[in-house]
């Protein structure tokens, strides 16, 4: 991760983080960006992005979605997790699946690889309006209970000092609710999302993963505290 404060603050003064592995890509943003007063930070793959968003706040994330190390929609939703902020997805894919992909899973704005400098900056600014005027509050990355630590960026939870071991599947469960929380969030919601369409039926896969999630973090599962069951309707997460 770099950082390039810029000598001209001309227009602004947010924080744009560039993520993408292509050099000349960086370096023309990176002098596009300062010159029009933006503090620039870089990071070449998605676990980078992921720290740099926790660690710098940044006020609009530009993405390019074929990283080394992950895939882009993979930071979108990881980001999705614990934070609003406005994303910009910036790739040389340019079928509607990848773009239908890249919104779905929380994008803001899909600019396709080659773009227009002036374009690019318009949709940023307008990302960034958008951000400042919502005013939305955002969850920390961090989330602490009486029980346990959920950590959203490195995706994982935290015990009396340890790390738990989750599975995937634990995983998806538990930050689908924890990033919901204190809402109700449906069964077919949390089974399409964490296992697919082909799953909304299956109600019993959510009883058997709540039941081991309890175990592994709840001081009694029986009477769990902060992973609730709302009989017939669906689960929820509370401090």
């Amino acid at each position: 991760m770099s950082v390039d404060n810029g000598a001209a603050r001309q227009q602004a003064d947010e924080t744009v983080l560039v993520v993408d592995d292509e050099p000349q890509i960086v370096r023309a943003l990176r002098i596009n960006l300062a010159a029009r007063g933006y503090r620039v930070v870089t990071a070449h793959d998605g676990s980078a992005a992921l720290r740099a968003v926790a660690e710098v706040k940044p006020d609009v994330v530009v993405l390019d979605l074929g990283l080394p190390d992950m895939d882009g929609t993979e930071v979108i939703a990881g980001l999705r997790g614990w934070t609003a902020v406005p994303i910009i997805v910036l790739s040389a894919r340019g079928d509607s699946s990848d773009k239908v992909q890249a919104l779905d899973a929380g994008a803001d704005d899909y600019v396709t690889k080659p773009f227009g400098m002036d374009e690019l900056l318009a949709r940023l600014r307008a990302a960034v309006r958008r951000s400042v005027t919502s005013g939305k509050d955002e969850a920390g990355a961090v989330v602490e209970t009486s029980s346990f630590t959920v950590d959203l960026v490195a995706k994982k939870v935290i015990r009396d000092g340890e790390e738990v071991h989750l599975t995937k599947t634990e995983w998806g469960v538990l930050e689908l609710l924890v990033r919901n929380r204190g809402r109700l969030v449906a069964q077919k919601q949390l089974l399409h999302e964490v296992w697919g369409p082909a799953y909304d039926t299956e109600s019993h896969y959510l009883r058997v993963y709540l039941a081991q999630l309890r175990r592994k973090l709840e001081r009694e599962p029986s009477r769990p505290k902060h992973l609730l069951t709302e009989p017939g309707m669906g689960y929820r997460f509370e401090l």
